[in-house]
């Protein structure tokens, strides 16, 4: 059985330090690394020591990078889209639509209402976001995916 405290004080670093070669967004790899370990301590049992533990605990670094990378696009590929379709409205003039995207927008509650905006209308990224309200860029990304949800419900 692996004892979990040693190997956080042991690899946090060095782990740390090979996500940040990845994102290179100091923010975005502490965040990173947590989650990879937080992944690690889950899967505890399933180490079998066929690897070091750094390098089991690279591989799970490694396939959080590549969820977040993909995630990341993801998000960008629905801005862009819920972009585009804001400006086909204003190019078409269809201010009736224009007006049910505002009035939905207008009753959804803070801060999902302000994260929309900022990341839709401001094209602000998620580290810009999460430093306006003080938070982490997860929380940003997190608030902005609930209000795009509550957006289309009420569509």
């Amino acid at each position: 059985m692996l004892d979990f405290d040693q190997l956080y004080k042991t690899y946090y670093v060095k782990i740390y330090s090979f996500v940040l070669t990845i994102v290179k967004d100091r923010s975005l790899a502490e965040e990173i690394t947590q989650e990879a370990f937080f992944k690690a301590f889950k899967s505890k049992e399933k180490y079998e020591g066929r690897s070091s533990e750094y390098t089991w605990l690279c591989a799970i670094a490694k396939n959080v990078c590549a969820d977040e990378k993909r995630r990341d696009n993801k998000n960008r590929e629905v801005i862009g889209a819920l972009s585009d379709n804001v400006i086909q409205l204003k190019e078409k003039n269809d201010e009736e639509q224009m007006i049910k995207i505002h009035q939905i927008l207008h009753g959804l509650e803070e801060p999902y209402k302000e994260v929309f905006q900022l990341r839709i209308f401001g094209e602000l990224t998620f580290k810009q976001i999460a430093k306006i309200f003080g938070k982490t860029e997860s929380w940003a990304r997190v608030t902005y995916h609930r209000a795009r949800i509550k957006m289309q419900e009420r569509m």
